[in-house]
């Protein structure tokens, strides 16, 4: 076998494998002085340094940690304006339901989404998303809801796809995220527009379908109406669960199936355990919890019951302005009380499981080709914990996506002579 990218070397290789055959640390799959070869986008073969096959292109791992290209399963990435000035009230003492009541928070947002264009939202994307796959990530989920009408959700939905030279993305339709200023006060109105207009018009462009299921926004029949009818469409369930009050919607969405539910702060034993039975990811949203000064989802009863635990930034332009993933983990230790472990596996397996997706998020044989090589921060040798423990301090090497080397350009690289090569991106 020749295969078309080696990456040869690796100090400190995280799987993110059970069962990686010679690996420490069984949780995230750990192997010492290893070796990963790409062919045709998907992991070819995995062993020890020096002994891998012939191939194309060699990269250098040695000083680094590589782990599987990080996945953010819960993005709001696709938006126009600016909601700085909220953030000043928020800082003075308005809360983000108060801001909201009064038209702002969503409401501004969908203002100033609504009056841009494809071109300009496609192009505001594309900048966020290829922050992010400097940083690592290599898949990210986008959903919509700045629309709230059926003509600019799908603009939402069309831009999130129209992106190029970023991850690769996974599309959710979010009509349901707030009810639009022209209808408020009618909100039966536009949960039968979301279903009878929006979903028609937007699930050729989607792969899930989320609500927002909370005090302000809708109700849990709402709720409930809206994802069994974008599942009658074939889209995946998922919802914004518990977050500002309970519900119940964590429970329900569980029983409909739904691959995953986020936010959770408030969630009861009774979703819980509805999560654990139906085998629904939780996706715990620490940027969120950190900008709103929220409490903490309980994740100790979550971890008991086997719920798996993934991360994503939420990152959107007023209550989780996050846009490093790694910050976000460190966040997930401190604010949430993920171990180390659990915070890397929240951002690469978990979070390709929270999307419906299992073949993302691990390396192992005919996995997706996906990798990043960090270093630790100056002073600290390769490991799982140095990455964590420093906020935004991974520094990110190289990203490979698909079995290509796709950033930074001009990575340094070694040739099997072992004489340095400058590999281009392809």
């Amino acid at each position: 076998m020749t295969a078309d990218l080696l990456v040869d070397r690796i100090s400190l290789l995280l799987t993110m494998e059970p069962g990686t055959p010679g690996a420490r640390d069984a949780p995230l799959g750990a192997l010492e002085d290893a070796a990963v070869a790409f062919l045709d986008g998907k992991v070819a073969w995995i062993g020890p340094a020096g002994q891998g096959p012939d191939a194309a292109r060699v990269l250098d791992g040695r000083g680094c940690v590589a782990l599987p290209g990080l996945v953010d399963p819960h993005t709001h990435a696709v938006w126009a304006g600016s909601r700085a000035d909220e953030f000043q009230r928020r800082l003075a003492g308005a809360s983000y339901t108060e801001i909201l009541e009064a038209g702002g928070g969503i409401l501004s947002t969908v203002r100033q989404t609504r009056a841009a264009s494809l071109r300009a939202l496609t192009a505001l994307a594309a900048a966020r998303l290829a922050g992010m796959r400097a940083r690592g990530v290599t898949t990210v989920e986008v959903k919509s809801g700045y629309g709230l009408t059926p003509g600019d959700e799908r603009k939402m939905l069309e831009a999130a796809r129209a992106v190029t030279g970023g991850p690769r993305v996974v599309t959710t339709f979010l009509g349901a995220h707030a009810v639009p200023a022209e209808l408020r006060g009618r909100r039966d109105a536009y949960v039968a527009q979301v279903i009878e207009e929006q979903l028609p018009a937007c699930a050729p462009w989607a792969e899930a379908i989320d609500v927002y299921c909370d005090r302000g926004a809708f109700d849990l029949d709402e709720a409930v109406a809206i994802l069994q009818a974008g599942r009658a469409l074939g889209l995946k369930v998922r919802a914004h669960a518990e977050q500002v009050a309970y519900t119940g919607i964590a429970a329900a969405a569980a029983a409909l199936g739904a691959t995953c539910v986020d936010h959770l702060e408030r969630l009861d034993p009774a979703g819980v355990a509805a999560m654990a039975a139906h085998g629904t990811v939780a996706v715990l949203l620490p940027g969120a919890q950190l900008y709103l000064r929220d409490s903490a989802p309980p994740v100790a009863a979550l971890r008991e019951a086997g719920v798996p635990l993934a991360l994503g930034t939420d990152l959107n332009p007023g209550s989780s302005p996050l846009h490093d993933p790694w910050t976000n983990a460190t966040l997930g230790c401190l604010l949430q009380g993920l171990t180390v472990e659990e915070a890397l596996l929240g951002m690469t397996r978990a979070a390709g499981q929270a999307l419906g997706h299992p073949e993302l998020g691990h390396l192992g044989p005919g996995a997706v080709g996906d990798l990043v090589l960090v270093r630790s921060p100056p002073g600290e040798p390769p490991s799982a914990a140095a990455l964590v423990q420093h906020l935004g301090g991974a520094q990110v090497r190289a990203v490979v996506q698909g079995g290509r080397l796709v950033a930074p350009p001009g990575a340094p690289g070694t040739g099997r002579d072992g004489q340095s090569t400058d590999i281009a991106i392809a």
